[in-house]
């Protein structure tokens, strides 16, 4: 009976590869999520339609379109008392998402807005998607999720924060 651990097949320079891929695997999701929500956010503030009460494009057209379809018509009421403050405060939130999740900054909360974010779209404007995976806004929640629980280890601010902290502190 083999007692070493040692694995043919899992050289050194193997599982030095999967170990720095494993490490680096969530950066081109940071960078697609932070990008299109940047995208987003710039959209909706430079958009001559999406800020106005009513009218073909605007947050109010598309909050009234989806109100009775809606899980959460409540959530719909609450943007209709107001839609060009609730589109600001969207932008606004994309933006802030999408910056914090593309420098890794606060990125376990920037990606805990992106969730949310994605959350309340998926339960107002595509719930009504069928079948569900039509809806797009689900599988950005997902998308969301592994770096809500992983944040950005590499490549970030928090990651260099961290460092700056440790060599502070004495511990490497």
């Amino acid at each position: 009976m083999r007692t070493d651990t040692h694995t043919p097949y899992l050289d050194s320079g193997h599982r030095d590869w999967r170990d720095t891929a494993t490490r680096y695997a969530l950066v081109p999701l940071r960078v697609f999520l932070g990008v299109t929500f940047i995208y987003a956010g710039l959209d909706k503030l430079t958009s001559s339609s999406f800020m106005k009460d009513s009218g073909a494009g605007s947050i109010g057209e598309t909050m009234r379109a989806v109100r009775d379809s809606s899980a959460i018509p409540a959530l719909v009421d609450f943007a209709l008392k107001n839609p060009p403050a609730f589109g600001y405060a969207m932008a606004f939130g994309e933006l802030a998402v999408g910056i914090g999740t593309l420098l890794g900054l606060f990125s376990r909360l920037a990606a805990l807005g992106g969730a949310l974010i994605s959350l309340s779209l998926w339960l107002t404007v595509s719930w009504a998607s069928d079948p569900y995976y039509y809806g797009n806004d689900l599988a950005y929640l997902m998308a969301w999720l592994p770096l809500v629980l992983a944040g950005a280890p590499v490549l970030s601010l928090d990651a260099a924060l961290r460092a700056r902290r440790r060599r502070r502190a004495g511990t490497y």
